[in-house]
């Protein structure tokens, strides 16, 4: 039987265990894919102690298996599926969860993996990637405007700060002061994190910022909001709908679409976007991939190689 690593109850991460499971059948519209890499995310760990995304209906069915972007190769189709065929390389958002030999993809949430695109980065950008270009596109600011990035140093932030720089916008990068040169290889103006932040960027930005997106929350949202002139430019993936609503700005709104999903892969062939897996870890050691994003340590993305 195929192999999963799993959460067996909301908990830390004495919940977590690599089992066997039975591998997934394709219903209508739904792609079976042998898994080559799943993408760690920071979601992963909140939804093993109970988190519910606005988008999760009903209960949870234990053993659930972590991780929620994969690429890989189509094993079968469902029916009703056209476009897709055994042996096609994909990628995109999980239905089964992404640490396993094998899952299922929703069509509508799977994209063809470019020849160019390496399934370590393709694996890489349902979640982190996406978010990042839905964000930007979502605050549709003109080329050489100023946009303020907050969390600029995680999977998010490190791609928000991409796109937007491919797009001709000027960035200012929060972040620690361990990821300096992290931030300013991707283009952005660092600014270091931690008490008087806001004075650092006004410093940097004298005239306000045009654009914030936010992936911190709490405090650092409400101080970045005070930067901005317009609140309809704030934005924010860090923080509820109410606290940002308060501030006068809103979530990030997720498109979901295989149509971003293209448009991310097209990015990183381009080479404006890098995805900058940073660590790589065997399906066996799952456990510790997750530490490391969950530690809060990781700069760029973590995957975990399931088959070669």
């Amino acid at each position: 039987m195929p192999k999963a690593y799993v959460f067996t109850r909301y908990g830390g991460p004495e919940t977590e265990a690599l089992v066997e499971v039975e591998r997934p059948v394709p219903g209508p519209g739904q792609l079976l894919v042998a898994v080559r890499v799943a993408g760690v995310n920071p979601v992963d760990w909140k939804l093993r102690t109970g988190y519910r995304r606005p988008t999760d209906t009903g209960e949870r069915v234990f053993p659930a298996v972590l991780g929620s972007e994969v690429s890989g190769v189509v094993e079968a189709v469902g029916d009703g599926v056209d476009g897709f065929a055994a042996r096609d390389e994909v990628f995109g958002n999980t239905l089964t969860g992404g640490y396993a030999e094998y899952t299922l993809l929703p069509v509508a949430l799977a994209a063809h993996k470019p020849a160019g695109l390496a399934f370590a980065d393709a694996a890489t950008l349902p979640v982190a990637a996406a978010t990042a270009y839905d964000g930007v596109r979502q605050l549709d600011l003109s080329t050489g405007a100023t946009l303020l990035v907050t969390g600029a140093g995680g999977g998010v932030g490190a791609a928000a700060v991409q796109i937007a720089r491919a797009l001709g916008i000027r960035v200012l990068g929060v972040a620690s002061a361990g990821k300096k040169d992290f931030v300013e290889s991707l283009g952005a103006v660092h600014v270091p994190s931690g008490p008087d932040w806001s004075e650092r960027a006004r410093a940097a930005a004298p005239d306000g910022v045009d654009g914030v997106y936010d992936l911190v929350g709490g405090e650092v949202l409400t101080e970045a909001a005070k930067l901005l002139t317009d609140r309809t430019k704030l934005i924010t993936a860090g923080a509820s709908e109410q606290d940002v609503e308060r501030l006068g700005g809103a979530r990030v709104t997720r498109a979901r679409t295989a149509a971003v999903l293209d448009a991310v892969a097209r990015l990183v062939v381009k080479g404006d976007l890098d995805p900058h897996v940073v660590r790589r870890f065997p399906l066996a050691e799952a456990g510790e991939a997750l530490r490391t994003v969950e530690d809060g340590h990781a700069r760029g993305k973590v995957v975990i190689e399931v088959a070669g």
